[in-house]
């Protein structure tokens, strides 16, 4: 079992920050696995994200598939308790992807609102 999810967005999340780890990328693959990463779907959409709206779209989407998965086992299937744990971890890594980018978009904000303030005070 591989939590296809968590992998395809540390790939995802690699691009959008600029990391450029060779051993992390290939353990990331190797968590995935080339039938997934070949497959088109939000894994490999997600592994090849380049931007935060790109990464909650994709990131999204994969856990509509992870939810289909989880709807389809039989409560005595003994992956049940793993894909469970699964489904929290990645519900809260949602939460927290989409409150980075809300941070981010503060930021940008406040940027503007920051350059602003130093007009005032300092006009031209």
């Amino acid at each position: 079992m591989a939590c296809h999810e968590i992998a395809a967005l540390r790939l995802g999340m690699m691009n959008v920050l600029g990391i450029k780890d060779e051993s992390v990328i290939q353990h990331e693959k190797n968590e995935i696995g080339s039938e997934a990463l070949s497959s088109p779907g939000p894994i490999q959409s997600l592994t090849n994200a380049n931007n935060f709206e790109d990464l909650i779209r994709f990131f999204d989407a994969s856990l509509v598939e992870l939810e289909q998965k989880i709807s389809g086992l039989s409560s005595s299937d003994p992956k049940s308790g793993y894909y469970t744990s699964l489904l929290i971890l990645t519900k809260k890594v949602e939460l927290d992807l989409k409150n980075s980018a809300k941070a981010f978009q503060t930021l940008y904000l406040d940027l503007e609102e920051m350059h602003d303030f130093v007009h005032e005070i300092y006009p031209s």
